[in-house]
């Protein structure tokens, strides 16, 4: 008898008052049916917008790439005994599926979705089942607001009615809502109400390979699900990783969580694994004809190496394909067991090929970009790939020979596994495979990764050079906005969108004792020089076109510091007066293409270098121009977001962040190289006056008009504690100890007690020293101990360990020490 999944307050599903826009469907080997609903307009418009991928999609794809979802290689799940304790206990709600690489998590979570999606056929269900693949290997979904994207899609899909948490902020921001700097912050608070919704049916989400997700975003979406499967009882979780202590550390947050660990449940696995065997050896037996002897052989080898691992099998399956039947024995025993040891057999089987120099050359290359590229992108990067570069058929031959690594996909290149990746960057899974993967990551990288680096560098800026053109796309219009732009058919970036976004970076990576060709590059008059005098607003049109101004701004700033910053050269002086022109018109750039034609060159100081190498480009219709300064002033950007003044700003302690507090009763966390937002909090009922980091940068801790404190996580955007307070908060600052927060209010204690933290206004073990409303007191602990003559009353001042500093409106700078005691 199938086992029927709880169902906890879920409603009553579809009405007729709540039927719009979304999809039934029903997963079978054919892929999903869809049943459509009628869309009006404005839902499709956001739908579209919304989906960066449709994870139904992606997992009919995961299961047909890894030869097809098998019942019995999963089912073993339904009967452990932890899994049924996540399953039947409400109280119960995330649980985590660990293991190491190729131990089948992904298809056990494939498994799981089906169960789910039968049952709500099978029994008229009205449960929402969301779910997301995350794959290292593929920049579109490798990332949290991807993750964020695909669970909210599906969600709203299944049940429509809760669209209208989208379409509210939809609405005001359009596509940009999904695009911009802030769009963790926007997708976190529409994800955070939807789940609080009460309309809201039983619903399942499930994340697989969270250790796929790009580390700068893990710890967020970490931190995310801990806070949200804590709060809402009619959401069940369901995560996979591999073993790693990061994860662990970040998921014990969460309360009433539940482990299945493969490694613990090794018989289970192993009589999974032996099961997809037999059906994968029934597979080949069929393609190649193999009498009974040879599949009783195979199927015993496979069995006895196979060490548990669905991928060894998978893969080990995918060669034999290529062999002719007489050799499959010979050939079956050269497989070893274990992933890094059978990595390594098939990477010693490529250099035998009469291709392995083009098969060495393209792994260097898939290894080292930053990002998965598209054919176009390979021909532009790979310099021992030119005598094929017209030839597209020759180049999908190359990745075939690579097939134990690589695998091609819409005409864009991915790893089979990331596994695949860290063996070939000498990083193996096990320490019986770190020699073997030594050895491939000499045989892909003779010179060092330094020199495959170069190469990038050099071929992108000259791909570059060739194809970057004013208005390249033909927009006309100078006030052109970017999220309305097409992209042409073909186009004309094709060849270098990945070469403009990480040019600088390979150049950087290129830089080594043993290697020093880059040193001739950074001369006067030499190429980078040349490209920068010659293309660089080309090149900050293609950044705008391509979404990556940020990326531009970071990137012209590493080249600056790579020259070195005192360097006196022409070239030195370029890149600096580059990087300000950069940093002052990014945001009217990122806007408007084509406005680094027109605003950025009119409003540049007259002796800019930009300014001056591009003259010709400067627009004939403004026959009167503005006066402008001479040269950059000491502002660097201006950082443009909040709605109301700015009342306090802090950077963290390693400069990465910087933190204002504005009358607008948010508080914006900024990217102080770039530029952007990274996050928007939003909590505060009145202006926030006072933000400080704790001196570990773990913190955020906000004062305001409402009279309360909060202290935030800066990674994730959530709010940890709010703290009322008897009248205005005004100034704010952790102690160096991180164990008390200074206020204007006196001395707050914060103390930690297992995994809860409590605060509590301390004026006996410590001193608080601060200034009185009025500002003609210096006051400790809430009373007054030191008045201030009228000329030494103060605008602003911090207080940093014993030592206060304090700014007058006149721009005089005084600072008085204080003691523990008084």
């Amino acid at each position: 008898m199938q086992r029927s999944w709880p169902v906890y307050n879920s409603g009553s599903g579809f009405s007729n008052a709540n039927i719009g826009p979304g999809a039934q469907y029903n997963n079978n080997a054919a892929g999903p049916q869809y049943n459509y609903y009628l869309y009006e307009q404005n839902d499709q418009q956001c739908l579209k917008h919304l989906r960066i991928t449709d994870p139904r999609d992606d997992k009919v794809r995961i299961e047909r790439t890894k030869g097809g979802l098998l019942q019995d290689s999963y089912r073993w799940v339904l009967n452990n005994a932890d899994f049924q304790q996540w399953r039947d206990d409400q109280q119960h709600r995330l649980l985590w599926i660990k293991g190491d690489p190729g131990k089948g998590k992904t298809m056990l979570l494939c498994g799981i979705i089906n169960e789910l999606d039968q049952d709500n056929i099978a029994n008229a269900r009205h449960c929402n089942v969301a779910y997301f693949f995350c794959q290292a290997t593929d920049s579109r979904i490798n990332n949290a607001t991807a993750v964020l994207r695909g669970l909210i899609y599906l969600l709203c899909v299944q049940q429509p009615s809760i669209l209208s948490h989208v379409r509210s902020e939809y609405d005001r921001a359009g596509e940009g809502l999904f695009k911009d700097a802030n769009t963790w912050d926007a997708l976190s608070r529409i994800f955070t109400n939807i789940l609080q919704d009460s309309s809201l049916r039983t619903t399942y989400l499930i994340i697989d390979a969270l250790d796929e997700c790009i580390k700068t975003d893990l710890l967020q979406l970490l931190d995310l699900i801990a806070q949200q499967t804590s709060s809402e009882s009619r959401v069940k979780w369901i995560v996979s990783s591999r073993n790693w202590p990061q994860i662990e550390e970040r998921l014990e947050k969460a309360t009433d969580k539940v482990k299945v660990s493969l490694e613990l449940n090794a018989e289970s696995v192993a009589a999974a694994v032996n099961a997809f065997i037999l059906h994968k050896v029934d597979d080949l037996a069929e393609l190649k004809k193999y009498g009974p002897k040879t599949k009783k052989t195979v199927q015993d080898y496979l069995c006895s190496k196979a060490q548990d691992t669905f991928l060894w099998v998978a893969l080990v399956c995918q060669a034999l394909e290529k062999v002719q039947k007489g050799f499959t024995l010979k050939k079956l025993r050269m497989f070893p067991s274990g992933l890094d040891a059978l990595y390594a057999r098939m990477r010693e089987d490529m250099t035998q090929l009469d291709e392995s120099y083009y098969c060495k050359h393209l792994l260097a290359i898939v290894t080292i970009v930053r990002r998965p590229i598209n054919l176009e992108e390979l021909i532009t990067l790979a310099d021992k790939l030119d005598d094929t570069c017209d030839d597209f058929e020759s180049l999908e031959t190359i990745i075939g020979l690579c097939g134990s690594f690589l695998t091609l996909r819409e005409r864009t290149i991915y790893f089979v596994h990331q596994s695949a990746k860290d063996f070939l960057l000498g990083n193996a899974s096990d320490k019986a495979g770190n020699q073997a993967s030594q050895e491939a990551f000499k045989w892909i990288f003779p010179a060092g990764k330094a020199d495959v680096n170069y190469t990038i560098f050099l071929r992108s800026l000259d791909a570059m050079s060739r194809v970057l053109r004013r208005d390249i796309y033909g927009l006309r219009a100078p006030g052109f906005l970017s999220d309305k732009v097409q992209v042409p058919d073909p186009d004309p970036l094709a060849t270098v969108r990945y070469s403009c976004v990480y040019w600088v970076d390979h150049l950087c990576d290129s830089v080594s004792g043993t290697n020093t060709k880059w040193h001739n590059h950074l001369r006067d008059e030499k190429i980078v020089h040349e490209f920068l005098e010659t293309k660089y607003l080309y090149w900050l049109e293609a950044l705008s076109l391509l979404q990556a101004m940020p990326a531009g701004v970071v990137a012209i700033g590493k080249l600056e510091s790579l020259l070195g910053g005192n360097d006196q050269s022409q070239l030195s002086k370029l890149v600096w007066d580059a990087y300000r022109f950069a940093l002052s018109n990014k945001s009217i750039i990122e806007q408007a293409p084509l406005q680094a034609y027109i605003s950025a060159l009119v409003f540049a100081p007259s002796r800019s270098l930009i300014k001056r190498n591009f003259k010709g480009e400067e627009p004939e219709w403004i026959q009167t121009k503005p006066a402008v300064e001479l040269d950059w002033n000491a502002c660097l950007q201006t950082l443009e977001g909040h709605s109301g003044s700015v009342r306090s700003v802090a950077f963290s302690p390693d400069g990465q962040r910087l933190a204002s507090g504005s009358g607008d009763k948010t508080i914006k966390i900024w990217d102080p190289a770039s530029g952007s937002c990274l996050q928007t909090l939003e909590g505060h009922s009145r202006d926030v006056r006072s933000v400080a980091f704790s001196p570990d940068g773990q913190r955020l801790a906000s004062g305001s008009g409402d009279k309360t404190i909060k202290i935030w996580d800066p990674a994730s955007g959530s709010c940890l504690q709010t703290i009322p307070t008897t009248t205005s908060i005004t100034d704010i600052s952790f102690d160096p100890t991180n164990r008390y927060l200074r206020t204007n209010v006196g001395h707050i204690k914060i103390v930690t007690e297992t995994t809860e933290r409590q605060v509590v206004l301390d004026n006996s073990e410590s001193h608080s020293y601060n200034l009185g409303q009025d500002k003609s007191w210096i006051t400790c602990n809430g009373q007054n101990v030191l008045w201030l003559p009228p000329s030494y009353r103060p605008d602003k001042y911090y207080v940093q360990g014993q030592m206060i500093s304090f700014i007058c409106a006149s721009g005089q700078i005084w600072f008085i020490g204080v003691s523990q005691g008084i």
